[in-house]
């Protein structure tokens, strides 16, 4: 055996018919995953049920390959936009099935590490079938009954479908499904003006086809208003068609693909398409559960959970998008280390999502941690912000990338409530202003902090300094100076 290779876990017992662990887990994705190799490797007996692939939607139909297919697009507007610098730019030549390749390409390589073989040789025992509770502590799966201390689902989500009429009758695509696609959409409708709507959008849009997306209310709702007017901007100036405010009153199939009819704030208005794409919202994996049977309280947001996210059944806890909170992966990866303190220590481990990130991956990227100042206000903070613009940042000037912001939300003396960045690689920036909430530090610790030069980054130090801006170079500190250059010898 490597020596570096961890020592398998114990195993389940199988005794009269039934498997006895520790530990069962539902759902294979980044969450589950995660509780199943942290559990194991720490002396627990695991139990991992699925009933579809390992690595779930993350690894098979979201952030993996959408990130893939972002990088895509990405290269592609580089060539398109080289001239900027001197170079020899141009539009390039798509081969749309050489870019699905690439994406299932990144899918196949990251794999291994989800894998049934990897999971088992840690020592958890895989089943490959649907899971569902036949009582308060005991689930079926495959024909296998299974008892175990504590359960945990972790079943994640799936694309909702908008009650819109004739979209049940007409061909549409989903996450589940986009990434499919082995040739390029003519004309892409989008449905949806969230995360994925906005990247989905843009990265289509790059690789030659024709995008137009649709909102009901206004694109990305949850972030700063100056930040959203951006991206906003970029969309519409790659060509993106962008519609808000619009009621969506019929889907149908057309000659050469659909139609959708919106009513907004101008006259009706009938969009053609050679495709649909549908990305308005999540809806949680719930269905086929036996949630009654176990006791387990459940909305038509998820599964309901307490602080240390324990169900009303109280050996069954519940994390990621099914738990019915906030639907990114990171939040799943530290749900499961709430539930490993929990189910396997007893400490009463709690959530805490004061320094809660999030980021749209278009170019520019939106990156978002804590509170917008609209949230402060509401908490009943006393707010004030600090804006910083992207032009005056000479990497950025150097790049041609100028258009961007960083918002610093804070509240009284000087607390950090919350930061915005508008950036290229925002969410590799955004970690500073993460830790800065968490540890509950004021402005100055981010203002005196030392940035390389010349890095994107240093805008977050820039804005923080500014608070200081006022009274640094006002007339009590002119006063200052004077005086004790006079003392001075």
């Amino acid at each position: 055996m490597d020596a570096t290779a961890p020592t398998p876990g114990r195993r389940p017992l199988l005794r009269d018919g039934v498997l006895h662990a520790d530990l069962c887990v539902i759902g294979a994705g980044s969450g589950g995953l995660s509780v199943a190799a942290g559990a194991v490797q720490m002396g627990a007996s695991v139990v991992l049920i699925e009933k579809h692939r390992m690595g779930g939607d993350c690894l098979n139909t979201g952030c993996v390959p959408s990130k893939a297919l972002l990088a895509a697009a990405h290269a592609a507007q580089a060539v398109r936009g080289a001239a900027r610098f001197g170079v020899n730019g141009h539009d390039p030549a798509i081969d749309f099935a050489r870019v699905h390749a690439h994406v299932h390409g990144v899918i196949a390589a990251i794999a291994p590490h989800d894998s049934v073989e990897r999971f088992e040789g840690l020592g958890v025992t895989v089943i490959q079938a649907a899971g569902r509770f036949t009582g308060v502590q005991e689930v079926e799966a495959g024909g296998q009954r299974i008892r175990a201390r504590r359960f945990v689902v972790a079943t994640g989500s799936s694309a909702a479908v908008p009650p819109v009429p004739g979209l049940a009758e007409t061909p549409f695509l989903t996450n589940e499904t986009v990434f499919g696609l082995t040739e390029r959409p003519g004309h892409l409708l989008v449905l949806g003006g969230g995360p994925i709507g906005i990247e989905m959008a843009q990265a289509f849009r790059r690789l030659g086809a024709a995008v137009t997306l649709v909102e009901r209310a206004a694109i990305l709702p949850k972030d700063e208003p100056e930040a959203v007017a951006i991206l906003r901007e970029r969309l519409r100036h790659e060509g993106v068609a962008v519609h808000e405010g619009a009621e969506i009153l019929a889907a149908r199939r057309a000659a050469n693909g659909v139609e959708l009819e919106l009513r907004g704030p101008g006259e009706p208005l009938v969009l053609q398409g050679t495709h649909l794409l549908i990305a308005a919202g999540r809806k949680p994996n719930t269905a086929g559960l036996g949630l009654e049977e176990a006791g387990i309280a459940a909305t038509p947001r998820g599964i309901t959970v307490d602080v240390r996210l324990r169900t009303s059944n109280r050996r069954v806890f519940a994390i990621g998008d099914v738990a019915g909170g906030p639907q990114f992966t990171h939040i799943a990866g530290y749900h499961a280390g709430i539930v490993i303190r929990n189910a396997l220590f007893g400490l009463p481990a709690k959530v805490d999502y004061a320094a809660l990130p999030w980021v749209t991956y278009a170019d520019p990227e939106l990156a978002h941690v804590g509170l917008t100042e609209a949230g402060a206000r509401e908490a009943g903070h006393d707010v004030s912000t600090l804006l910083q613009s992207l032009s005056g940042n000479d990497r950025a000037q150097a790049e041609l990338e100028t258009e961007g912001l960083a918002k610093v939300v804070l509240g009284r003396g000087g607390r950090i409530l919350g930061a915005t960045i508008v950036a290229p690689r925002a969410g590799e920036m955004i970690g500073i202003w993460g830790l800065a909430i968490q540890k509950r530090l004021k402005i100055g610790a981010v203002a005196s902090s030392l940035a390389a030069y010349p890095t994107m980054s240093e805008i977050s130090k820039r804005a923080a300094g500014s608070f200081y801006t006022p009274t640094l170079f006002g007339p009590r500190t002119r006063r200052l100076v004077g005086l004790v250059q006079r003392l001075l010898p």
